[in-house]
């Protein structure tokens, strides 16, 4: 297994400085990376990309680039989801030998719908320390420049690829009391507004495109307008789509709750009539026993 050379110092260049790393402690170090910039890099993944004894990467090609631009020594260990069967059991060995293993992926958080998730969950299960990185996240930086509500907010991942499983799943989340972050395909975003528009109806989203790099965009609006938008359009680079949550339900009228009860209580008894009721209303069950107890009287 590839790590830095036994004879070479590690460290890092930072501002034409070469700052030396301390060696890390055994573990293994989820350590997030720059999604397009790469000015976007925390020092504390900078140091644990240096001090690591084994630097395992999605794709070591790509984390070259960033590893060459701050003077990063030594060879990253492929591990990604074609080889993780072969490679995952060595990255393990490493960590039982009492070394530390930092495992990056293309660009963002490891574990963010990649195949990390799986060598984490057998250093946890194996009783290995798993020690997170923080830093650049797709989902979180168009959360925040969508504009959209981000007191409560679901990351799905990636929608199906097929036109009506993509439905069926938008169609479970249309309950879901919270903004929507997805990734997205350029050459299936088109398809999937159109989707969510006639399964979500008219609710603001965000197409937001090349996030970080010199092209960003995003592109704001009802879900039925953007998909307008693009509409036979050729679209290039990385995307993630942001939908605002589903408005709150107006409050059932007074006369429509008393019908509701009445009609409940024809077959059930009034606990179970109040129950069934706050299930249709939501309403307080007790507010609604008192209520039917009122209209019995």
């Amino acid at each position: 297994m590839n790590e830095s050379p036994a004879e070479a110092p590690r460290g890092y260049r930072l501002n034409n400085v070469v700052v030396p790393a301390r060696p890390l402690e055994p573990a293994l170090y989820l350590v997030a990376t720059p999604i397009g910039n790469l000015g976007d890099i925390t020092l504390r993944a900078l140091e644990t990309l240096a001090g690591a004894d084994v630097l395992a990467c999605e794709d070591t090609r790509v984390s070259r680039v960033l590893l060459d631009r701050f003077g990063i020594r030594g060879r990253p260990y492929a591990y990604h989801e074609h080889n993780a069967a072969e490679a995952g059991p060595k990255l393990l060995q490493a960590l039982e030998d009492g070394r530390s293993v930092a495992l990056v992926s293309d660009a963002g958080t490891p574990l963010v719908s990649d195949p990390g998730y799986r060598l984490a969950l057998q250093a946890i299960d194996a009783g290995y320390r798993v020690v997170p990185i923080p830093g650049a996240s797709a989902p979180l930086a168009a959360l925040l420049g969508s504009g959209l509500p981000n007191d409560a907010f679901l990351f799905a991942g990636f929608l199906p690829s097929k036109d009506k499983a993509r439905r069926d799943r938008l169609a479970e989340l249309a309950g879901v009391p919270a903004t929507l972050i997805f990734f997205e395909s350029p050459h299936r975003i088109a398809a999937t507004l159109v989707a969510a528009a006639d399964v979500l109806g008219a609710r603001p989203a965000a197409v937001c495109r090349e996030l970080t790099k010199t092209y960003e965009e995003f592109r704001r609006g009802l879900l039925a307008d953007l998909a307008g938008q693009y509409e036979g359009q050729s679209v290039k680079g990385e995307i993630v789509l942001v939908i605002g949550p589903p408005e709150e339900a107006a409050p059932p009228e007074a006369a429509d709750v008393d019908n509701i009860l009445r009609d409940l209580a024809a077959t059930l008894p009034a606990g179970k009539a109040a129950s069934e009721a706050a299930k249709r209303t939501g309403l307080p069950r007790k507010e609604l026993y008192d209520r039917l107890m009122a209209l019995k009287g």
